[in-house]
């Protein structure tokens, strides 16, 4: 069913823009209208104009909350029966994300020409990850598609509160380093420059901290482009490094090395292997496959390494613990988890477990994170602002007469 894109004035006078399938450009209208929607412009989206949209569209990180609602809503439809080309039809309906509707468009178009929804979904590789592709098809294979998507929502929404709950502690030290840097900047360009002066004009020796801090607020005045080219080429520099497959293995190495952020990195990287490997192990997704797809999740380049040597051991005929304690990375902890896992045959259950101590490991070195950055922020910008104001008043209180 063909494709279209529309422009359009709603009830209340506001401009929409959207896409909807129908069979003509008559027949699009005709069903916009219904909704009350009046529209001015349509265009169909031919099939190489589209097929490049399609491909181009990326799933933004605001928008995978959003994804992983409206697949716990098709988990839903599906589960009371409704079929799959109605199921999507109504999740089209009330999506509000354009991206996820044209997507989705695209799924359902596919479906009703007689593929499955997990090839429709691989159509757009840029938009579901490979995890999500193959959960879909092996909740297809399975019968259990329903019960899947939702676990599969699950997990989604545990990663993004995860990596979420990172972002939110290193919120307020960054506010706090970009106000401090701001604040600093306004004192030297601004104030500094007007005392200076001051100063000058009553010709005494100045003290050497009061001529530092004039020194450093001219170079500041004069040579700002300088630091600022400075900061973007060593910025770019370090991009294009980390780039590379040997950069990016040093870079990771020396976050996990880092003291306290290191160690919450590593926690955080332990929980998602295992979740994502519980939740591709209960979804039915043999060990290799799943172990390989655990290695695209994992954003540690040494972890995934180390995830993929687990892989080829396995390959050999090894199980998964004893490569896994012989990475020295995995605490042994987790590898005593894991062997008892296998051999009890309740390797999920175990992994989900460790995914649960591993989630309140990262909270505690979280909140440990943040209680040692902030007031060590405190203390340097006090630092700081202390040496400027010093280097303002002592020259003051000599001129003043008080010294």
């Amino acid at each position: 069913m063909p494709i279209f894109e529309y422009r359009a004035y709603d009830e209340s006078g506001g401009s929409r823009v959207g896409i909807v399938d129908a069979d003509t450009p008559a027949a699009a209208r005709l069903k916009l209208r219904t909704d009350r929607v009046h529209v001015y412009e349509i265009e169909e989206l031919r099939d190489n104009k589209s097929s490049e949209k399609k491909k181009s569209i990326k799933l933004r990180r605001g928008a995978i909350t959003e994804l992983s609602i409206v697949t716990r809503q098709f988990a839903t439809l599906l589960n009371a029966g409704i079929p799959v080309v109605e199921a999507l039809k109504a999740l089209i309906d009330q999506v509000e994300s354009r991206d996820i509707e044209q997507v989705f468009r695209d799924v359902r178009e596919k479906v009703t020409q007689g593929q499955t929804i997990g090839e429709a979904i691989g159509n757009h590789p840029s938009f579901f990850s490979n995890l999500y592709i193959n959960m879909i098809k092996a909740g297809e294979a399975s019968g259990n598609l329903d019960a899947i998507m939702i676990r599969l929502a699950d997990y989604m929404q545990k990663q993004n509160k995860l990596r979420n709950k990172v972002s939110a502690a290193m919120a307020y030290p960054a506010v706090m380093v970009s106000v401090g840097i701001i604040v600093v900047a306004i004192l030297l360009t601004v104030v500094v420059p007007k005392i200076e002066e001051i100063f000058r004009e009553s010709e005494e020796a100045l003290p050497p901290t009061t001529e530092a801090l004039i020194a450093t607020s001219n170079f500041l005045i004069e040579y700002w482009w300088l630091l600022l080219g400075t900061v973007v080429a060593v910025f770019t520099s370090f991009k294009a490094w980390t780039r590379s497959e040997k950069g990016i293995e040093k870079w990771h190495k020396m976050l996990l090395r880092m003291p306290v952020f290191g160690i919450l990195i590593k926690k955080q990287a332990i929980a998602r292997f295992a979740t994502t490997m519980a939740t591709l192990l209960a979804s039915g997704l043999p060990v290799l496959n799943a172990l390989k797809i655990v290695q695209e999740v994992i954003q540690n380049k040494i972890l995934a390494n180390a995830v993929g040597d687990i892989h080829e051991s396995i390959v050999e005929g090894s199980d998964i613990a004893t490569p896994l304690a012989k990475t020295g990375i995995f605490p042994p902890m987790v590898g005593y988890m894991i062997a008892t896992g296998e051999q009890s045959g309740q390797l999920e259950e175990i992994l989900f477990k460790v995914a649960e101590a591993y989630d309140e490991e990262v909270d505690i070195a979280t909140q440990k994170m943040t209680s040692l950055m902030e007031p060590l922020i405190i203390v340097a910008l006090a630092v700081v602002v202390g040496f400027i104001v010093i280097s303002i008043v002592q020259p003051m209180i000599q001129m003043s007469g008080m010294t």
